[in-house]
This record gives structure tokens, sequence and C-alpha cells, in this order.
């Protein structure tokens, strides 16, 4: 019985702590989607400034991690650091050079909250509703009512 615990104890030693998913964690940069707030695709990463959406959560989750794919240059990934730095946000640059991944950034917790949708859906600029309720219509005036061609 002491052997057996042994020899778990070496390979623990010799190959990391025994892990489940190892397919989502290579894709989602460590983490498994059960985890996620948000994730960003390499070329969502790559467009200049920073999407709304990161910020609102990094605001709202300050105890969450934001993860970076280090595959990408750091020109792309400083104003996600910056944003972290300022907001408080633990971040971290993670790269694996024995497998390729298309996700260049998530923010995560260390337990499940099960998030339905966690990408957000080209184009990002028409997402500002994720940050602003809609303008309601100025009601038009009494006179202009009365004169609108309908």
């Amino acid at each position: 019985m002491k052997r057996a615990n042994v020899e778990d104890y070496l390979e623990k030693g010799m190959y990391g702590p025994k892990q489940t998913k190892i397919a989502e964690r290579r894709r989602f940069l460590g983490t498994i989607r059960e985890r996620i707030l948000i994730a960003l695709t390499k070329s969502q990463v790559m467009k200049p400034g920073i999407y709304p959406e990161i910020e609102c959560l990094m605001k709202e989750h300050p105890k969450a991690t934001l993860l970076l794919n280090g595959e990408l240059p750091y020109q792309y990934l400083s104003d996600y650091i910056k944003k972290a730095r300022e907001k408080k946000v633990a971040f971290s640059i993670v790269k694996d050079q024995d497998h390729q991944t298309d996700i260049g950034l998530v923010l995560t917790y260390q337990h499940a909250i099960d998030k339905e949708h966690i990408f957000i859906d080209p184009p990002l600029k028409k997402n500002t509703h994720f940050l602003k309720k809609k303008k309601k219509k100025a009601s038009l005036s009494f006179f202009k009512r009365l004169f609108k061609k309908t």
C-alpha cells in the first residue's frame, strides 16, 4: 500500500498533477470552459484597442484572472496588460510551445461559473449594448408629430 503512494508521489513530481479535460485546457490557455467569463480569439486580440466587454468584466470581477496567449506579439497584449494593472486584475501570459490554440485571451476564475456564452460575436463595435442601455428616441414634439408624414 505504501509503494503505490510513493509511485503516485514520484509521478506527480515528474509529470505534474493529474489533470482533467486536457484538450479544453490546451485550447483555453490552461483553464477549462466552465470557469471562463469571456474569451477572445487571437484575431480579436490583434484588433486595435481594447474590447469594452473585457474592460467592463474586469471592473465587475476584480478577483478573476486574465490569461493572455504568449504566442501573440507583446504589442497586441500590452493594452490588455495595462488595463488589468489599472483594474488590479491578476494576469498571466501563457505559452504552450507544444500545442496551438485559436484563443488569444481568457478572463477566468479558479472555480466553475458555467456561463453559457463566453465568446464575443464579431463585429465588436456593434456590441456596445453590453455597456450601456439603448437610448430612447426623443419623443417628437406635438407639432412635429402633427405634421409628420406617414
